[in-house]
């Protein structure tokens, strides 16, 4: 289902809950809002629905995958960006790293563990910060 999108600061500045298979649901949901935001926006996280929990979506280019969870376990190569949000206006700046490990559940319940670089990662990385409650 699409969701809107949260704008509340104060909601948005709040730490995530883990996740569940309960939550499942929002997954998907994260799925259809970011579809259906496709033309202006590369990831999700559920806060930025409305769910407190720890789930995020990452577009990869060629498809999107959904975390469950998601730690990063290796980063390298630090640098300096510029990010912009659908929770926010306007564009921030951004500490990253240019190469992450991440590990999460996936929809089945089974843990991964991806390498990520350049775009995806720092998509990710926005993505995890939403849900320690760190905006740009």
């Amino acid at each position: 289902m699409i969701k809107p999108i949260v704008r509340d600061i104060f909601f948005l500045n709040q730490k995530s809950e883990p996740a569940t298979q309960a939550d499942i649901q929002t997954g998907i949901d994260l799925q259809d809002t970011l579809k259906a935001n496709a033309d202006r926006c590369v990831g999700m996280a559920a806060n930025m629905i409305g769910v407190k929990k720890c789930i995020i979506i990452v577009n990869m280019g060629f498809m999107s995958i959904v975390m469950y969870n998601p730690v990063i376990v290796k980063k390298d190569t630090p640098y300096e960006a510029e990010e912009g949000c659908l929770s926010l206006d306007g564009v921030r700046k951004a500490r990253r790293f240019q190469n992450i490990e991440v590990e999460y559940l996936d929809g089945s319940w089974k843990k991964q563990r991806l390498k990520l670089s350049g775009w995806p990662a720092q998509i990710c990385q926005h993505e995890i910060d939403h849900l320690n409650g760190i905006i740009i």
